[in-house]
């Protein structure tokens, strides 16, 4: 495995600030004014198009899923590649919509052997230690609580939370880890004795749905956030990917009112029409975030964390890693 290199700190590293700035920038304007060498290009073939039926008006709904790069949850995204390949996804609903929650796809018959959808050869069944992704070389927070960073540009450290020895932002995903023996501890581990890092429950992000333990679910039923974020769910159910755009209509539609949000009859819920890989889909915008190893990200995060901008008076001295969202918008040009 190749080495990844990833700083932590259980405390701020963008400490609360001194007295607001009427100049300052908002976050939005320091995103706006970032170069474009700031932006990295999502592939095609790493994004994933949803289109729903038509809503009353008539109206396309569109959804675009940027899937998980590797080294994580790699098991889960080759299955969905291959349900995608197969266009199995077709024709299945919006089964679930829970307020403050999730909103749930799949196969609605699929607990039904006689009536459940074939599914496509090939998929595999994930175990749950994958749910972890070993990382070979972490740096861990000194004794004095400050990071040891091994970029030219360092990474937002956010502060360490409820759900999590800490966490930080990688390649453009937040992400969250601890030592391999399951503590945060003051130095580096030894190079056999893999640090664990998992990616995080944050607002649009989507997942696996499964059953009970040991099973992981094979992608066949997903889902996505649409409220506070879970973080309880991570470490338990396999993260894939995020929604890009077109959250909207997902987190708008009626709640179900079975248990779970689930919808009582068939005709509560919105049919799937396709689902296809974004090299697939004939005038896709191309789309970019940006890189959280950028300067402007690190401005945009303390902006997060430190609000100066004129409608503020107090700054908050620090930021929920989910209340940091990365900036993606459709390319220019």
């Amino acid at each position: 495995m190749k080495r990844l290199f990833l700083a932590f700190a259980a405390l701020p590293l963008l400490a609360a600030a001194p007295a607001p700035e009427k100049s300052a920038l908002a976050p939005s304007e320091i995103v706006a004014a970032a170069p474009a060498a700031d932006w990295v290009r999502i592939a095609p073939s790493d994004l994933m198009v949803m289109e729903l039926a038509p809503d009353l008006k008539g109206r396309g709904r569109r959804v675009v899923i940027q899937l998980m790069p590797p080294p994580f949850s790699q098991g889960w995204v080759g299955n969905i590649r291959k349900l995608v390949a197969a266009s199995w996804y077709d024709g299945v609903s919006v089964n679930r919509v829970q307020d403050n929650y999730v909103t749930q796809w799949g196969d609605a018959e699929g607990e039904d052997p006689k009536k459940a959808k074939k599914l496509p050869e090939g998929l595999i069944q994930v175990p749950e230690p994958e749910y972890l992704t070993p990382v070979r070389y972490l740096m861990l927070p000194s004794s004095q609580g400050t990071a040891h960073l091994n970029w030219p540009n360092p990474w937002p450290v956010m502060p360490r939370d409820n759900y999590a020895a800490a966490n930080a932002f990688w390649k453009g995903w937040p992400v969250a880890g601890m030592r391999g023996d399951g503590t945060l501890g003051e130095t580096e581990l030894p190079k056999d004795r893999p640090n664990l890092l998992w990616p995080v429950h944050c607002y649009g992000m989507v997942g696996v749905g499964r059953g009970l333990s040991p099973d992981t679910g094979t992608g066949v039923e997903l889902y996505t956030v649409i409220g506070h974020a879970p973080r309880h769910l991570d470490r338990n159910i396999a993260l894939v990917g995020r929604v890009i755009e077109g959250i909207e209509h997902l987190s708008s539609l009626p709640r179900g009112t079975e248990a779970l949000g689930f919808y009582a009859t068939p005709e509560e819920r919105t049919p799937i029409l396709s689902m296809r890989m974004g090299d697939e889909v004939k005038g896709l915008p191309s789309f970019e975030f940006l890189s959280t190893e950028s300067g402007s990200f690190l401005r945009y995060a303390d902006a997060r964390a430190n609000r100066r901008d004129a409608f503020f008076n107090v700054p908050a001295g620090g930021a929920d890693i989910c209340n940091v969202p990365v900036p993606v918008r459709r390319a220019k040009g």
